[in-house]
């Protein structure tokens, strides 16, 4: 069994050149990966938001996305 030793700057490098490429091929899965990451911030946010809010009621809350309020 033979052991390959790679230099750490080389290895560097490789890993450099493999990630562009993924970024450049594969943009969809890019774009995918942040908008879910702002999705889960916004998310979270609101959470937050609601914690310090007022409660309401299920009638008040249907009604507003009924859009009778």
């Amino acid at each position: 069994m033979a052991t390959a030793i790679i230099e750490e700057k080389k290895l560097k490098e490789l890993i450099k050149s493999a990630l562009v490429e993924v970024l450049e091929t594969r943009r969809d899965l890019v774009q995918e990966i942040v908008e879910d990451a702002l999705e889960d911030l916004a998310f979270s946010r609101a959470i937050e938001q609601g914690m310090e809010s007022e409660k309401s009621s299920r009638e008040v809350v249907f009604a507003i996305l009924e859009g009778e309020k």
